[in-house]
């Protein structure tokens, strides 16, 4: 999906120093592009487009860019003075993120060559700042990564805002099917859904769960012996109930059907609202996550759509993202861990090895018991990530963790599990997340990052509030009085 997407690279110059050094800046973007778009840190394609000297010149390639399906962002740098007024009208239109990039062509300044035709030529760090004034000045959100261009951290800190630009194209195109509709009484899960589609795009709609049966009832048994090659393909059968799994193939299936057809990358079900159907969808929901799909439990559409969004920006990445949920905690002084599960459905993606199938009674929803994966969690760090309705606005809490080796064997618990510690400590992450209003179902991934969570936030222009080793309760209750003030002043 990421290769779907390019990035143009628009730099900035003038008449002023002559048609040979405009040829030289073409070339060095044309070259810098290139070397760009073939790092490992670089997802997608950074395509030069134009070196802008005149307004329209810059009016013109903003208008192309925001008609451009394949245009997730534009990247601008100034490799000669560019005078900042030219940009406003182009700037002023522009519908997608934007990253300044601060560097140059040279690494170093040479001591022999350095002559006032080298200075007029090599003078980014002079035209970064009057762009750099221009984007203030309009009060414009924008990503700024500074540093050598082919140091292989400031292409990784380019390539991760990439990734988080992606994800808002991505959100902007997202729909989501409710099979069923929210738990009864629960309040987190709920939100303002034309609210959320004129601010972050996604479409939210209901298919009764007797459609999801009736798609169910038209799938052949060839197609439910093939999605079993499939199980035994990626996972290892711990079972001897076939009956269940079977049913379990044909639940995907029918999700899948339904979600192919409408486009849709992310669904919701609730254990309240099985009608027709034999069992809670187990293995089923968690063998589409494990394909990049979105899911929320008990009708939780938020968490869904951010599972999607998640999965979607980290892809090729290291590590996985999961739907998950706190579920318990062990208090021992000193050395307090979160326990994260849920009644069947966390992404196989963030496994330390092969999962299992297996089936166990369900005590909650009266149906038959249903077949699902069981697992560790693998240990590495990551964060959480919760995003709720604050009314009127979206707000985005991301909590730093590290998922650890669980520390029991856990034998009589027949769901996949992660245990983490979260940041800066169990007690006072808690506190934190409850004075944030973090909701109990969350993305944990071990792939994406919180400054790309931030970027995205940024861009979409939502609330984002970060829990991490630093923060103290007093001084995030004080960010949080002022976030309230602030955000009832836009």
């Amino acid at each position: 999906m990421l290769k779907d997407y390019e990035f143009w690279f628009v730099v900035g110059s003038q008449f002023l120093y002559g048609p040979e050094v405009l040829e030289t800046v073409e070339a060095r973007a044309e070259e810098m592009a290139k070397k760009l778009s073939d790092s490992q840190q670089i997802p997608c394609k950074v395509a030069y487009k134009v070196t802008v000297k005149t307004e329209a010149e810059c009016t013109k390639v903003m208008k192309e860019a925001n008609a451009d399906d394949r245009c997730a962002g534009v990247i601008t740098w100034c490799h000669t003075f560019s005078p900042s007024k030219m940009w406003i009208h182009g700037l002023g239109l522009l519908q997608k993120p934007w990253c300044h990039f601060a560097t140059q062509y040279n690494r170093h300044i040479p001591n022999e060559e350095i002559d006032m035709d080298f200075m007029n030529l090599n003078q980014a760090a002079h035209g970064d700042r009057e762009h750099g004034f221009i984007g203030a000045r309009m009060r414009l959100a924008r990503k700024i990564v500074a540093g050598y261009w082919e140091d292989a951290p400031v292409q990784k800190e380019l390539g991760d805002w990439m990734r988080s630009a992606v994800g808002v194209a991505f959100s902007k195109e997202l729909r989501l099917i409710r099979f069923g509709d929210n738990m009864r009484d629960v309040a987190v899960t709920e939100g303002d859904k034309v609210e959320c589609e004129i601010r972050l795009g996604w479409q939210v709609d209901y298919w009764p769960v007797g459609h999801l049966v009736e798609v169910m009832d038209a799938v052949t048994e060839a197609e439910i012996d093939e999605k079993l090659a499939e199980y035994h393909a990626r996972y290892d059968f711990a079972t001897e109930d076939l009956d269940s799994v079977r049913y379990q193939a044909k639940e995907e299936l029918a999700i899948r059907k339904i979600m192919e057809r409408e486009g849709a990358r992310g669904f919701i079900n609730s254990f309240q609202d099985l009608y027709g159907m034999r069992q809670l969808p187990g293995l089923a929901s968690q063998n589409i996550m494990a394909d990049g799909m979105g899911y929320g439990a008990e009708g939780d559409w938020k968490v869904s759509g951010m599972t999607a969004i998640v999965k979607a920006m980290s892809e090729g990445l290291k590590g996985g993202s999961a739907f998950m949920e706190d579920y318990t905690y062990d208090l021992e002084p000193g050395k307090e861990i979160s326990l994260g599960a849920h009644m069947l459905e966390v992404c196989p993606s963030v496994a330390a090895a092969k999962p299992r199938i297996e089936v166990h009674p369900l005590a909650i929803g009266d149906r038959e018991p249903p077949a699902r994966l069981v697992f560790e969690g693998a240990a590495g760090k990551g964060c959480v990530i919760s995003l709720v309705d604050m009314g009127g606005r979206m707000r985005m809490i991301v909590q730093d963790i590290e998922c650890i080796k669980p520390i029991l064997p856990m034998p009589n618990l027949p769901v996949a599990r992660v245990m983490w510690k979260p940041a800066p400590d169990l007690l006072t992450g808690v506190k934190c997340w409850i004075l944030a209003g973090g909701a109990h179902h969350s993305v944990l991934t071990t792939q994406a990052t919180p400054q790309m969570m931030e970027d995205w936030c940024e861009i979409m222009d939502i609330e984002f509030v970060h829990i991490a080793a630093d923060t103290s309760f007093e001084n995030l209750k004080q960010q949080l009085f002022w976030n309230d003030l602030a955000w009832k002043l836009k």
